[in-house]
């Protein structure tokens, strides 16, 4: 690894280290992917790291390729002590909306966690319910500390390839390539066709051809 690479990742990695210092052993880095599409499910992702985890290239999901996420996905959970998802579909994200519907994303993945981490550091939320686990919530926190970095890449790819598997069902979408968000031409394919069943409603109200 180029000195530079170990220097980021050392960099990213301060949060977590000050926490070791204090004698805190499983820091938990929390994520989600998700929160704006018109359609497709939120999905938070929860992530204990070992110590000494030093993945090259790990930085905030929106800044590496879909394929370098693929790769660095596979890393992360082969090294990981623990990790889990929740995942909550766009007919929840209609009942309860985006915001709880993403903090009850957060508690599913926490509860199927195979080992109790000690503290929480999370992208920020707040207002959240982490089963009694401290938490600190770090505003842009997947550029600025290595636990959350790795958990907005297991969200992140975790809901591009249920999107990519929605995408085979509603092709008329193309929602492997826009994965639900909202761009001009998934806007046009719902002015053209409607919307499918896996549309947020309270999302894409607006867009719907009422002619």
């Amino acid at each position: 690894m180029k000195e530079k690479e170990i220097e980021r990742l050392t960099k990213l990695k301060e949060i977590e280290q000050n926490l070791y210092k204090k004698g805190i052993n499983y820091i938990c880095g929390i994520d989600e992917a998700g929160r704006g599409p018109l359609a497709g499910p939120v999905v938070v992702a929860s992530v204990i790291m070992p110590k000494d985890s030093m993945i090259e290239g790990i930085n905030d999901s929106k800044k590496i390729s879909e394929s370098k996420r693929e790769k660095l996905y596979e890393k992360i959970i082969q090294e990981a002590i623990s990790y889990a998802v929740g995942i909550i579909d766009q007919k929840e994200i209609d009942e309860i909306n985006i915001l709880n519907a993403t903090k009850k994303g957060l508690t599913t993945s926490l509860k199927e966690l195979s080992v109790k981490p000690d503290i929480i550091l999370v992208d920020a939320l707040t207002g959240i319910d982490t089963l009694q686990i401290p938490y600190q919530s770090i505003i842009k926190g997947d550029a600025k500390a290595y636990s959350i970095s790795a958990a907005s890449i297991i969200a992140k790819v975790t809901r591009d390839r249920i999107m990519r598997k929605y995408d085979e069902i509603y092709p008329k979408y193309q929602f492997a390539k826009h994965k639900g968000y909202g761009t001009a031409a998934h806007i046009a394919s719902i002015k053209e066709y409607g919307i499918c069943p896996i549309h947020r409603l309270s999302f894409v109200k607006n867009f719907i051809n009422n002619n």
